[in-house]
Formats: structure tokens, C-alpha cells, sequence
């Protein structure tokens, strides 16, 4: 039994191997085609911009608890509060808006993206912080609290907004591509697991009581309120947990491995729609 369960996980890896790759030589466009065409056949059911709502756009029972939810959403109160934040102005008496410019519901969906004066990626929670570094302003912490309840607050002005990363093309750009596909599908930790192995190979299947969800539009709808923690968090609190979950160390919020990791999964959920912030369990 034991051997045949080691066979037919070694047959779907070496199938989805086959599928992303060339995952070590396939370009960027190429990479964004065979993963979303994977995620297409595999829920055939969903529309296409149905994904960014997680595992609630392949369960149907999830999909209704969640709908009831959202009737009287626990981030509201997060998005209220990010508001509060986003006017009051810094001491020196310039605001979040001196920073960001332009129209509040188009910031949102710049992020992720490469700085080549910075040579790194930039989120939304990096230029959060910069800004108020910038002002005089001590940063906030990186994974819950103002952060995510500011974020949350630019989010929800920037829902509906479409994710449409600029594709890496230079050297620069690709090595932080190429970093965050790495990290993506790279196993780690006392159970030797990838990102991909629960978001793709077994997306739709049970571990434990949870339906594993699609890796198709996972950065859309952070930050997240989750009622396992009872507040909201950011992307990068959650990549924290996962590595967590299959025993692996953490890397910090924010470090360049979460960055690029945000950056590759983003690309690869291009043409989807931002909408943040969300509820999960």
C-alpha cells in the first residue's frame, strides 16, 4: 500500500514536472500559460475569474458559509480603521497620499513590482513603510495590526482593479522571477514539501478537514481577516505559516525570499481581478 501511494505521488510529479517544465528553462509567458491552462482543466467548472476567491471558487459548501459571511464581513471594521489611518496626517503634516499620488482605487494594483534603483521587489506593505520611514514615522510591524488594517483600506478602494504585473525581462528582473518560481516549487522542512505540492498537484483535495485551494489567485485577496487567528494579517504572515505548517523555518516578513514569492505568484494569477480584503477560516 505504502508503495503504491509513493508511486502515484511520484507519477503526479513527474506529471505536473512535465506540465511546468521546463520549469527551469520555460519563459515567464510561457510559465503564466501552463499554469492558469493547468488550473482551467483541473476545476473546469470555475470560471476563469472566479479563482481569486481561493478555495470558495471550487467548494461549493465552503462557498456558501463564506457568502453568509461576507453579509457582515469581519474586515470591516480593519478597512474603518485603515481609513482612520490613511487621512491623519504624519507630524511633519504631509499624509499617505504624498507618497502613493495619483487615484487612491489605482494603488492597489501596482504591487508587486521591481525596482531596479532598489534592486528588489516592492509590495504594498514595503512602500507602507517606507513612506512613514520617509516622514519621520517609526514603521509598523510587518504582519498584523496598522499595517494590515491600512492595507486593507487601500485594498477595498482598489477591488475590481485587474492583476496585471509587468513580466520580468531584464536580468535583474528575471533572477527575482526566477527566485520566487524556485522558492514555489522547492520542498522544504520535516515534510518535505513544496508550495506547489498542496496548491497544485492536490488543489481541490482534503488534508484533514480543509480543502487544499487553487495556487490560481492566491495573492488577489490579501490582507485576510481568518478566523483561526481572530484578526486580520498580510500576505507574507501567512506564507510565514506555511512553512510553519510542514515544519520548515520561517523566513521574516518582507525578506526576499517572500517577496519574490509574492512576485512569481502574482504574475501567474495576471488578468485576474484584485479583491481584497478577504475572510477565510
Amino acid at each position: 500500500m505504502k508503495k503504491t501511494a509513493m508511486t502515484t505521488l511520484g507519477l503526479l510529479a513527474l506529471g505536473a514536472g512535465f506540465l511546468f517544465g521546463s520549469v527551469a528553462n520555460a519563459s515567464p509567458e510561457e510559465d503564466q500559460k501552463s499554469f492558469q491552462t493547468f488550473f482551467k482543466e483541473r476545476f473546469a467548472s470555475t470560471e476563469f475569474s472566479d479563482f481569486q476567491n481561493g478555495v470558495y471558487s471550487i467548494h461549493p459548501d465552503s462557498r456558501k458559509q463564506w457568502e453568509s459571511i461576507e453579509d457582515f464581513p469581519p474586515y470591516e471594521l480593519a478597512v474603518d480603521q485603515g481609513r482612520e489611518i490613511w487621512e491623519k496626517p504624519f507630524a511633519n503634516g504631509k499624509t499617505y497620499a504624498d507618497c502613493f499620488g495619483g487615484e487612491l482605487s489605482e494603488i492597489r494594483a501596482r504591487y508587486p513590482y521591481y525596482n531596479a534603483e532598489k534592486d528588489t521587489v516592492l509590495t504594498l506593505e514595503a512602500d507602507i513603510n517606507d513612506c512613514r520611514e520617509a516622514n519621520g514615522e517609526k514603521p509598523f510591524g510587518w504582519k498584523k495590526g496598522a499595517i494590515a488594517e491600512l492595507s486593507a483600506f487601500i485594498a477595498y478602494e482598489g477591488r475590481g482593479k485587474p492583476v496585471q504585473v509587468k513580466m520580468p525581462e531584464t536580468e535583474k528582473e528575471l533572477a527575482w522571477y526566477d527566485k520566487g518560481k524556485q522558492f514555489f516549487y522547492a520542498k522544504r522542512g520535516q515534510l518535505n514539501m513544496a508550495c506547489a505540492d498542496c496548491h497544485v498537484y492536490y488543489s481541490g483535495r482534503m488534508i484533514r478537514s480543509e480543502t487544499l485551494s487553487p495556487a490560481l489567485g492566491h495573492t488577489t485577496h490579501f490582507p485576510v481577516y481568518r478566523s483561526k487567528w481572530g484578526s486580520m494579517g498580510t500576505l507574507h504572515r501567512r506564507y510565514a505559516g506555511c512553512n510553519e505548517n510542514i515544519r520548515a523555518k520561517s523566513f521574516k516578513a518582507q525578506s526576499d525570499e517572500y517577496r519574490a514569492l509574492e512576485y512569481f505568484q502574482t504574475i501567474m494569477s495576471n488578468g485576474l481581478a484584485f479583491n481584497g480584503p478577504g475572510a477565510r477560516k
